[in-house]
């Protein structure tokens, strides 16, 4: 993510400008990073959608006229965001910078040449400034519904998936294109939300515009070339320099995870060299026909983030840093999956990839890399009001019974234990987005959440130990009308793995409070009546269980994280034999 960096240290003195233009610079980086935040808040206010006003799931950035990026605001999703880093080229060669016009915007979902999947809108508004082009803002967001089976891994080509809108103009000079609208509107479920963020995208964009006019006047600047060439050759520079401090040499690592219809192997080699990081995903599985394929700039985005966990974390992360991180997937394999494959539910894989360069850099630094985690968002997808296929008649009439509604509740499981830490509980990492309040969540649909808590024992035992999962309890407020559930989740069969002596968290579980298990990939019933019940997975621990002493095991007990059970087999483990 960026942050205040000190940019009045030259990277060489050739390359230098005079020590006056450095503090200007300085001043003028600390500006631009409130610009893009304040872009990011003002996405946030604005959106309709309950992803974007309360999960934060967007990204918000300023590139130069050539597409590089150089900085993007906090608030926001390594997914989003270092996918967007690359996107924007791609509407470059679309709309070449000649073509563009003061008060147009461009937009595409497309998955391939924007953040992964159609339910995310990618804008694109070009900034003039004394009558050139200085500047582009680009701004993500995940829309509530694009059309298509909906929000469900059960598609077998992106044809199945829902709207597909090339790079296109959305507005041309201030005025929005009646007929992209007008499509967008008779493809999608929620047409006013759908719209509602649309032009959110829009006016967070044209903020960041009008501010950054405002500090280029201020700071008697022709426009961003030299601050953004600046800034992206120190931060190369830095990120150098964090790469130089860690061992050269080659690790390996494999991941194997649930998968849909069978489980998915993920095979990576990180190499450290020459100042850079490479990240090669050769031996990973094919491509499959669901919807959990993951497209290169998606996997770019989460093995990159995964590299500046550990490596530059404290480098601003732009064109510069990213391109210190190169990384390399066999096309048709399940991490560069071709056009028209699916890819709804990439996040499923495609969060795991930071576990992926965990486990090989742990063998390069094992005292500063955490364990294995829930990694992949358990987002509860509860959907009334449309039929289900392959439900009874009855079934039929009990779901149409009920109002139609589309609720996505962001939800997660636990991280890893850190070194010298335990892992986070209920944490969405790596993705950052927030859950959702449960409030907000009851208010806006007729669900009644039941139960919200810790899950006990579900963090991995270990000096450290391993973040708890969550169980959650939720049933539709209508007895007599039923819904769906489109799931899409992992860490059911494989969990995370434990690292250093450490024990594996607890794997997740989906099911109704009646008894009955339900699959954790794929559109089911939930009766009326029912309630589901969703356990979501623990992180693994972190060395050796015994290494923990009794005064935070008693704590643990106490404060209902871990049951007398495994307080038991803790203490007996400590016992000498």
């Amino acid at each position: 993510m960026s942050t205040p960096a000190d940019l009045s240290r030259p990277t060489s003195a050739a390359a230098a400008p005079l020590a006056q233009e450095r503090i200007r610079f300085q001043l003028a980086w600390n500006r631009l990073l409130s610009v893009v935040e304040e872009q990011a808040q003002v996405l946030i206010r604005s959106a309709f959608g309950t992803a974007t006003r309360e999960a934060g799931d967007l990204s918000a950035g300023v590139f130069l006229p050539d597409g590089r990026m150089i900085a993007q605001a906090v608030t926001g999703t390594p997914g989003h965001v270092n996918a967007m880093a690359e996107s924007v080229k791609h509407f470059l060669r679309v709309f070449p910078p000649e073509s563009l016009k003061d008060g147009d915007v461009l937009l595409t979902n497309d998955p391939w040449k924007g953040t992964g999947h159609l339910f995310d809108m990618t804008m694109v508004t070009p900034v003039f400034h004394d009558g050139a082009l200085v500047a582009l803002f680009a701004s993500t967001l995940h829309v509530i519904d694009i059309g298509g089976i909906g929000s469900s891994a059960d598609g077998l080509e992106i044809y199945h998936e829902g709207l597909f809108l090339p790079i296109l103009r959305f507005f041309r000079q201030h005025e929005v294109d009646p007929g992209v609208l007008a499509i967008i509107r008779a493809n999608v479920r929620e047409p006013e939300q759908v719209e509602g963020d649309l032009f959110a995208l829009v006016a967070c964009n044209a903020i960041g515009g009008r501010r950054l006019k405002s500090l280029l006047t201020e700071f008697e600047l022709g426009g961003l070339d030299a601050l953004g060439g600046y800034i992206i050759e120190q931060s190369e520079h830095a990120m150098r320099q964090a790469i130089a401090q860690w061992p050269q040499g080659t690790w390996h690592n494999t991941l194997v995870i649930d998968g849909y219809d069978a489980p998915i192997t993920l095979q990576a080699g990180v190499s450290i060299a020459n100042d850079k990081v490479r990240i090669d995903f050769t031996g990973t599985s094919p491509s499959v026909a669901r919807g959990i394929n993951v497209v290169k700039a998606y996997t770019d985005a989460y093995t990159s983030f995964g590299v500046r966990c550990l490596i530059g974390a404290d480098v601003p992360n732009n064109a510069g840093s990213l391109s210190c991180v190169e990384v390399a997937a066999p096309e048709g394999s399940i991490l560069n999956a071709r056009f028209p494959a699916a890819v709804t539910a990439r996040h499923i894989i495609g969060q795991m990839l930071p576990d992926v360069v965990f486990g090989a850099l742990r063998q390069a630094r094992a005292d500063q890399v955490p364990a294995e985690g829930a990694s992949s968002l358990w987002n509860l997808h509860l959907v009334g009001g449309e039929p289900l296929a392959g439900a009874t008649p009855e079934q039929q009439e009990a779901l149409l019974a009920g109002p139609r509604f589309n609720a996505v509740s962001f939800s997660t499981g636990g991280t890893g234990a850190r070194p010298g830490k335990d892992g986070l509980s209920v944490t969405s990492y790596p993705s950052g987005v927030r859950n959702v309040s449960l409030e907000i969540l009851e208010s806006a649909n007729p669900l009644v959440f039941e139960q919200k808590e810790y899950r006990p024992d579900s963090g991995g035992p270990g000096t450290q130990r391993g973040g708890l999962g969550q169980t959650i309890v939720v049933r539709h407020a209508d007895p007599q009308a039923a819904m769906i559930i489109a799931a899409a989740f992992d860490r059911v069969v494989h969990p995370a793995r434990g690292a250093l002596g450490g024990h594996a968290g607890a794997g997740g579980q989906l099911g109704l409070a009646g008894g009955a298990t339900l699959r954790a990939k794929g559109r089911q019933l939930i009766p009326p009546g029912e309630r589901l019940v969703v356990q979501t997975p623990g992180g693994g621990g972190l060395g050796d269980p015994a290494g923990r002493d009794a005064e935070r095991i008693d704590r643990d007990v106490r404060d209902g994280l871990v049951s007398l059970d495994q307080a038991r087999t803790a203490y007996q483990q400590q016992q000498p034999a």
